[in-house]
């Protein structure tokens, strides 16, 4: 699928209001944070926890509860998949939309922003829950492909930033209590090597956002 220049000129634009403007970015942040918890929850379901709950707090910080071993692979895979995952869910958006596949991308948020909603823990989180379910669905019922794809790219780029963003600000005064400082505690292996592995995984979804920024141009096609 292609998309105007233009249109894509717009989308950069608004990706670039979304995180660069202060009165923007500081809510905006809350898109990141809910990423970032159900990235812990969905991960650690998948290893076989429990995800008994989470919630998003005031100063865009957040907190996702999976029960399980307090130590081994489960809790670490659990742990280490905060930070990457609004990365990688923004590269495959951008991706994924770019092929086409805007509708069943849409479907998938649905689905698990709905199994979510049911371990919502705060009247903050329910809030940006039944928001941003409202937003998924508005966009899943009107199936413009174009439209989709426009949505899913804009918003794959905001999570990459946001990615690097919420990064950068744990690399520069995460303690003990953050997750690289509890992956260094359950592990053994220091803090920025566990850094490193986010710088990583955000440098490849940026690639890919970016590739598909290039794609989608007209003479691209």
């Amino acid at each position: 699928m292609e998309l105007s220049t233009e249109t894509l000129w717009l989308v950069l634009g608004l990706a670039a209001i979304a995180v660069g403007v202060p009165f923007v970015w500081v809510r905006v942040r809350l898109l990141i944070t809910l990423v970032h918890e159900l990235g812990h929850a969905v991960v650690g379901m998948l290893v076989g926890r429990k995800f008994t709950g989470f919630v998003l707090r005031g100063d865009m910080s957040g907190a996702a509860v999976t029960a399980g071993p307090a130590k081994g692979f489960g809790r670490v895979i659990t742990t280490w998949a905060g930070y990457p995952a609004p990365a990688i869910i923004g590269a495959a958006f951008a991706w994924l939309g770019g092929a086409g596949w805007g509708a069943p991308v849409i479907t998938a948020v649905l689905v698990i922003l709905l199994i979510a909603l049911f371990r919502v823990r705060s009247f903050l989180t329910g809030f940006v829950m039944v928001v941003t379910l409202i937003a998924a669905g508005t966009l899943w019922w009107f199936r413009a492909d174009a439209l989709q794809t426009a949505v899913l790219l804009g918003i794959g780029a905001v999570l990459v930033v946001g990615a690097w963003r919420h990064l950068g600000a744990v690399m520069l005064r995460g303690g003990r209590a953050s997750d690289p400082g509890v992956l260094a505690e359950l592990t053994g292996v220091p803090k920025f090597l566990w850094n490193l592995s986010f710088v990583v995984v955000c440098a490849l979804g940026t690639w890919v956002v970016g590739a598909q920024f290039v794609a989608l141009l007209p003479s691209a096609g």
